[in-house]
């Protein structure tokens, strides 16, 4: 008898011990649970031919980020198209949106995943899926407009109704929407405590909003939490580190670095993004990273051709720079060049040459003290760098490093000008208001450098 996931959705499958497991995979997915991974094989090992449960597998291959996992995504894809025969048109969506990620088409696959979902928009894994890609497209909207979208299907009592309450709390935040998205945040995490996404967007809507005192209320939990999840989990802790480092509280951000975001020899992709913004922010305040970089340096150095995400290849860069390795920093920029010269449907190769190689050779530059070529390369495309993905809060970075880069470079009215504009937008920021009053003082205007500095000392964290 065919049987169904927790939401009623039919699974081609007749083994009650696969079903549970599936669904049990899925809620561990969208908690960021180590065990998910292991839950897939008790889904295989219940049912070998379940072609759903093979798409889950191959899934779970591309979330990983890295070519390397891309051979054992491929052989799922394969098993679950020699079964394709007997799955319903709902799975049959899912392997077209599977072979489509699997090609580097992932704008193809999120079209695949919206069309699924217009017909069935219960579908959780779909929308997590759509949610995931779309974040890493840049695609703001989309990351609000899908969960709203299918939101009047769901009710309360329905399990998965708080995840997508998370995700459409983190897309409104994306788009600006701050009141609406901290409602939906907490209105998530009151039904599950343990949807990080849900955290992690309130999270970002105190973080963007600068309440840097609520938002270490927000996260508040001791160290060592959530040691029973993926590498999310240090992303999160990235947050937190954030609102200290605003606030100036340098030692409690490396005592962060060090006990939760420091990468190790693995090099996941998203500890490799955390932990390089986060020691660049450091030094644009000032403060001695030590060696920190070396180990980064070293991960990134293993990844020169694996061009998956763009946003971290540009954490590469950073990380090669910073590292001291400039040999490998120009090959990966020239092996994004190689890259990007004949796109295909290949959607990170689409945005190499325009966005992810200036970003990435801009690094280089800085790190080499070319303020010029730094600023020649991202001044123009300040509005344009949505495109390599992640939130407004990682891609700050960039535009702090076109800050430094215009000081570094002497145009002092280009500073003066971008640090204006950052602390109106920034105000409880403790990097924007110093670098200002630095900029004022350089611009012979003392009186406003005095009321910058007065402004930083009022956002300092006593």
């Amino acid at each position: 008898m065919m049987q169904h996931d927790v939401r009623g959705l039919a699974l081609s499958t007749d083994s009650a011990e696969a079903a549970t497991a599936f669904n049990a995979a899925i809620a561990d997915y969208l908690e960021y649970r180590l065990s998910a991974g292991e839950k897939v094989k008790q889904v295989l090992a219940a049912d070998p031919d379940f072609a759903m449960g093979h798409i889950l597998r191959g899934y779970f291959m591309l979330l990983i980020g890295s070519n390397a996992t891309l051979p054992a995504a491929q052989k799922a894809l394969a098993q679950a198209k020699t079964l394709a025969a007997g799955i319903t048109p709902r799975e049959t969506l899912h392997l077209a949106a599977l072979e489509a990620w699997a090609a580097g088409d992932t704008i193809k696959a999120c079209a695949v995943w919206e069309e699924l979902l217009a017909a069935h928009p219960t579908d959780l894994l779909a929308l997590r899926l759509q949610h995931f890609a779309s974040f890493w497209l840049g695609r703001s909207a989309a990351l609000r407009d899908l969960p709203a979208g299918v939101l009047p299907a769901w009710s309360a009592d329905m399990p998965g109704y708080g995840n997508v309450l998370g995700m459409l709390a983190f897309g409104l935040e994306e788009c600006g929407a701050y009141a609406e998205a901290e409602k939906a945040g907490r209105e998530a995490v009151g039904h599950n405590g343990e949807d990080l996404w849900a955290i992690h967007a309130v999270a970002h809507v105190l973080e963007m909003q600068g309440r840097l005192k609520d938002g270490i209320a927000w996260l508040n939990q001791p160290a060592g939490t959530w040691s029973d999840r993926n590498p999310f989990k240090d992303h999160v802790w990235w947050h937190r580190a954030l609102y200290s480092l605003e606030g100036g509280d340098f030692d409690r951000v490396l005592e962060l670095y060090d006990s939760e975001i420091e990468v190790d020899e693995n090099g996941f992709y998203l500890d490799v993004q955390n932990a390089a913004s986060l020691l660049l922010r450091l030094e644009f305040c000032g403060v001695d990273v030590g060696t920190r970089w070396d180990l980064l340096a070293s991960v990134a150095g293993k990844r020169l051709q694996d061009h998956v995400l763009a946003f971290t290849d540009t954490h590469f860069a950073l990380a090669l720079a910073r590292g001291g390795r400039t040999d490998e920093a120009n090959t990966l920029i020239g092996s994004l060049r190689s890259f990007g010269a004949s796109p295909g449907d290949n959607s990170a190769a689409k945005v190499a040459l325009p966005l992810t190689a200036p970003i990435s050779e801009a690094m280089l530059a800085f790190a080499e003290k070319r303020h010029d070529r730094a600023l020649e390369l991202l001044l123009p495309l300040r509005y344009e760098w949505q495109g390599v993905g992640a939130s407004h809060a990682q891609r700050d970075l960039f535009q702090q490093v076109v800050i430094e880069a215009a000081i570094g470079a002497g145009r002092t009215d280009l500073a003066r000008l971008l640090l204006a504009e950052r602390s109106q937008l920034k105000p409880n920021s403790l990097y924007s208001w110093q670098r200002y009053a630095d900029v004022l003082e350089a611009s012979g205007e003392a009186a406003q450098a005095a009321e910058a500095r007065q402004r930083a000392a009022l956002v300092r964290l006593h």
